[in-house]
């Protein structure tokens, strides 16, 4: 079960990282956002990111080989990065819809898929 617990805690902390890094943007078409400042937006996406901290020690604690989980620290660097960048596929084409896939970020997922791959080859 730890593999499962790890990648549901990384899915979970890497929503609220991207909400925090990227949602920010949307503030200014709601009209509580439109006059925030930086310092104001900084502290918003600070607070959420709170929440992600809240998820991804405990992801690579459980996942750890150093606590008795299943991977090591590469892997679970790497399986993170994969669900950011599946992640943020996601919330890219959800919320920000000028915003276009072309070939060569289908070639750059294609390519973090493969370092998946042969980061769990022995």
């Amino acid at each position: 079960m730890k593999p499962l617990y790890t990648i549901a805690l990384l899915i979970g902390s890497n929503i609220f990282m991207t909400l925090a890094w990227y949602g920010h943007l949307k503030f200014k078409e709601y009209e509580w956002g439109k006059g925030l400042g930086l310092f104001a937006v900084i502290l918003i996406s600070w607070g959420m990111a709170f929440f992600e901290y809240c998820l991804q020690v405990p992801a690579n604690r459980i996942g750890s080989q150093e606590y008795g989980g299943p991977f090591t620290l590469v892997q679970l660097k790497i399986i993170q990065e994969a669900i950011t960048l599946i992640l943020f596929m996601a919330f890219s084409l959800l919320f920000f819809k000028h915003e276009a896939m072309k070939w060569n970020h289908y070639a750059a997922i294609a390519m973090i898929f493969g370092a998946v791959y042969l980061v769990f080859k022995e």
